[in-house]
């Protein structure tokens, strides 16, 4: 990670590049978990710099490591670790049903 005008740069080239993983991905692939949450995240792409760090947190499969990452409404519980996790504040809450 380097700095630039203050601001955090994060380059990730590719899988390698990411730290391991605690979780394992797919866990729930075949339940689809998010009938109780009450808050969206909503990525703003302007902000994002497709570092994949809320990727990396998402204790679901959640968010798809697109460009930009990408949130599966099917599966997110509104846990908000994506949220507290990004270093470029690029994601916000809304109400579910806003």
């Amino acid at each position: 990670m380097s700095k630039k005008n203050d601001e955090k740069v994060i380059v990730i080239q590719n899988g390698d590049d990411m730290p391991s993983m605690p979780a394992s991905m797919g866990s729930m692939k075949i339940n689809k978990t998010a009938s109780w949450r009450s808050i969206r995240p909503v990525i703003i792409e302007e902000k994002c710099k497709r570092c994949m760090i809320c990727w990396k947190f998402c204790p679901e499969p959640a968010i798809r490591p697109e460009d930009p990452p990408v949130i599966d409404y099917d599966y997110c519980k509104g846990c908000g670790i994506c949220i507290e996790e990004c270093p470029f504040d690029a994601i916000v809450s809304e109400k579910e049903g806003k």
